[in-house]
């Protein structure tokens, strides 16, 4: 023991910091971390740390059966299971050359709509309550309840439904579910004006949210950024309109867009959207009851099932932007590799990392949720 190894040394002065926001963290959507260099309160270097969810869902998928991976898919993504599932279900079906009857495609595109609106809710309690305002939270969750119950009388499950499976869905509706479909979007309707007076036309809150984190046009298509981040910046894209799967072509709905492109702008294009979702489930719900015929068509045996070899590339809009799966097949019951292309590998990586360099350090649980990133989708 030498003393002069513990002498105090002196060290240049200096305002500089390190601070780990996450794993576990009320700013944070799921096991994620955000590692900040700070000069003072404002962030002079940001990197995003993923890899504490990592399940390996992707390299799972080659060793289960085609049918099996259905009950991996919604998993990826917990609060906006049903894109994922749909998704991975077209990319079978184009493979397969397989027809989806008219009524299932119907009963798709209610699911997707739903399970966007209980996703916008879930964001607009979590965003509110990084500024402080936890009652918006509450309220949120509650109001998400509601559909998550519908989904559980649809398919048994009320996170992870796996319902819709390759070549149609797996049952009929219950009887009586498409009026409480019907009465559970009037009543979600119905609360928007309560939160436009707790949260959307409150002061505090839109002061702290306006003028944060924004994205130019430019750096929004430099940086992939896709979904409603995208259509903040004044760029009406949305993969229903310009890409359509399904039956979106035969449905009546508008692209709700912002100019500013920041945390207020991206959060109004979800309030906006949640209207346009509820026009979509009401066609829907209007049409459904005169289509008849079968909710799937026929698939070989399941267990046993040698998919055609080729590659897809199938595409959804889910509640946080662009969805795509990758798959690949050697003819085998198996697939040979399956890539998952979801909107939170850009936001919740690059994005948040872009955004929050520069940022005040209490702005920066604001900017992540604003972007409504997943992190379990990021680290598959």
């Amino acid at each position: 023991m030498r003393p002069e190894n513990y002498e105090a040394r002196r060290q240049p002065p200096s305002y500089e910091y390190e601070l780990n926001i996450g794993p576990n963290h009320p700013g944070i959507e799921g096991n994620y971390a955000v590692k900040l260099r700070l000069h003072g309160d404002t962030v002079i270097d940001s990197r995003a740390d993923a890899g504490y969810l990592h399940r390996g869902f992707e390299k799972l998928m080659e060793g289960r059966l085609w049918i099996q991976n259905l009950a991996i898919t919604p998993r990826i993504c917990v609060p906006d299971p049903v894109p994922m599932e749909v998704s991975y279900c077209l990319a079978v079906e184009e493979l397969c050359g397989l027809e989806v009857p008219e009524r299932a495609l119907y009963l798709r595109v209610i699911q997707l709509e739903l399970s966007r609106l209980a996703a916008h809710l879930f964001t607009f309690g979590g965003h509110a309550a990084t500024t402080g305002m936890y009652t918006p939270m509450f309220w949120g969750i509650a109001d998400r309840d509601q559909i998550l119950d519908l989904f559980e009388e649809l398919s048994g499950g009320r996170v992870y439904h796996i319902y819709n499976i390759p070549g149609g869905v797996r049952r009929d509706h219950p009887e009586g579910w498409l009026q409480r479909v019907a009465d559970t979007i009037d009543y979600i309707e119905s609360r928007l004006p309560d939160y436009d007076n707790l949260l959307f036309h409150n002061q505090v809150f839109v002061q702290r949210a306006r003028g944060i984190g924004a994205i130019s046009q430019q750096d929004a298509l430099d940086w992939a950024v896709t979904g409603p981040n995208l259509r903040a910046c004044g760029l009406a894209f949305d993969v229903r309109r310009d890409d359509p799967y399904l039956v979106y072509d035969r449905l009546d709905f508008e692209i709700p867009t912002e100019e500013a492109g920041d945390a207020w702008a991206r959060i109004l294009v979800r309030r906006s959207e949640l209207f346009e979702s509820i026009r979509i489930i009401r066609q829907c719900l209007e049409r459904l009851p005169s289509i008849p015929g079968p909710i799937r068509c026929p698939i070989p045996n399941p267990l046993a099932w040698n998919v055609p070899a080729g590659s897809v590339y199938t595409r959804v809009e889910s509640s946080k932007g662009e969805l795509a799966w990758y798959v690949v097949s050697d003819g085998s019951e198996r697939p040979y590799r399956t890539h998952v292309r979801g909107p939170s590998q850009m936001h919740a990586v690059q994005v948040l990392e872009k955004l929050s360099t520069g940022a005040r350090i209490e702005d920066v649980a604001q900017i992540m949720f604003s972007l409504d990133a997943c992190p379990p989708e990021v680290d598959r």
